[in-house]
């Protein structure tokens, strides 16, 4: 995600100034004081407020700092008609999409640009499918037509090219359900014994050859996991409620009601907001069409729900809420630390090494005013020659010395 570079000596002063300089502390200290209708929705030349701003910058921090303020329109459409999922959306940023789905209350997916495309056609043009499947799941109408050229959301991802959207699509569509989210979902595979039983079988001396044959001539390319296959049953197994690595990081509100591909999903405020603590604590609570139903009586929530009042009327300005949404918030939210969002900020243990430090070698003093010229491997090798033969002619010279001597004290 982006952030902002830019120093400031002095804290912001407004809201849309802390958005915009990305100053999740400022931002805090605003709203602890309290803000006005008109000072939350201070909008700029462009008709954004600051939450659109943050939004289109990507400031992830500011995001979740601002969904506990009362006044926020998450509504709200700029000059171009854009709202803060519609930027969201085709930017890709899929982290803050799923935020404003969970978090803040009545987003509706169905707003129009003036051309008539909705934040489901906007992710579908620019081929953001993590993005299309988000909205899918919560509930954005598929068959949602333009008001300009009369097409579809499939029509628009064939004529701008996003195959890979397409496809995912065509999965989502086989599977609407996401059933492995919920309880009655049974994490074992039925298939598996079938599977089982026919590798360990015994097999004849035809069935063994027809099997190398069928090994060494065929092509093996990459493919997507088959449908309830090995490894589409490992992805269902391992990210269900049923999972201890989900169960033990977060609970769902609504165990009994799935994600589904047209069913409306409702914002984990607007939830505090139709039931008190005793029922999300005692009851299922589960999505429908129109309205919110309770269901038979089962443990939702393993951490306590703290529920205080949304906000406190004054004459002029009204405070942020401290609590009642903040237990549902996941963890890497939760702490509001974009280098560490786990908030475990790690411990750096400086230990000494038990052997000592190499010392470095001495170089050679350089004569002043000269550079010494590199030393190459067959250049050393030509010289070294140069000097045997040299060594060979100085000898055969000696040796003839040496005869001329003896002849010309044997001649006398």
């Amino acid at each position: 995600m982006p952030f902002s570079d830019e120093k400031h000596t002095e804290p912001a002063k407004t809201l849309y100034e802390a958005c915009a300089r990305n100053d999740p502390a400022s931002m805090r200290r605003i709203l602890e004081r309290g803000v006005t209708k008109e000072e939350a929705m201070e909008l700029d030349i462009n008709g954004r407020n600051g939450l659109m701003l943050a939004v289109a910058k990507g400031f992830v921090d500011i995001v979740t700092v601002l969904h506990t303020c009362p006044f926020i329109d998450i509504n709200h459409q700029d000059n171009d008609g854009n709202t803060a999922l519609m930027i969201a959306a085709q930017a890709g940023f899929v982290t803050i999409l799923n935020y404003i789905l969970n978090y803040y209350s009545d987003v509706d997916t169905e707003v129009r640009d003036p051309r008539g495309f909705t934040a489901l056609i906007k992710a579908g043009l620019q081929g953001r499918e993590e993005c299309v499947s988000a909205l899918l799941m919560h509930g954005a109408d598929m068959n949602a037509i333009d008001l300009v050229q009369g097409r579809g959301l499939k029509d628009w991802v064939l004529r701008t090219g996003r195959f890979e959207t397409l496809n995912r699509l065509r999965r989502l569509q086989a599977h609407p359900i996401a059933e492995h989210f919920c309880e009655s979902y049974i994490p074992e595979w039925p298939e598996l014994k079938q599977l089982v039983e026919k590798a360990t079988a015994a097999k004849t001396a035809s069935q063994k050859l027809r099997q190398r044959l069928k090994d060494s001539l065929t092509f093996s390319f990459p493919q997507d996991p088959q449908d309830n296959g090995v490894m589409d049953h490992m992805v269902r197994m391992t990210t269900s409620i049923h999972s201890p690595l989900i169960a033990t990081g977060c609970r769902p509100l609504c165990p009994t009601s799935p994600p589904e591909i047209g069913k409306r999903r409702f914002a984990v405020p607007e939830l505090l907001e139709k039931h008190s603590r005793k029922e999300l604590e005692e009851s299922t609570v589960s999505h429908s069409s129109g309205s919110i139903t309770s269901a038979s009586p089962t443990a939702v929530s393993a951490t306590s729900v703290s529920l205080t009042s949304c906000c406190q009327n004054s004459e002029r300005r009204e405070s942020m809420p401290s609590g009642g949404v903040r237990s549902f918030i996941p963890r890497s939210m939760a702490h509001r630390n974009s280098i560490f969002p786990s908030g475990c900020i790690p411990k750096i243990e400086v230990t000494k090494s038990g052997e000592p430090t190499p010392k470095k070698e001495k170089k050679k003093k350089r004569q002043k005013g000269y550079l010494e010229p590199p030393v190459w491997k067959y250049k050393e090798a030509k010289e070294e020659k140069k000097r045997e033969k040299k060594q060979k002619e100085q000898e055969k010279e000696q040796e003839k010395k040496t005869k001329g001597s003896k002849r010309s004290s044997s001649q006398k």
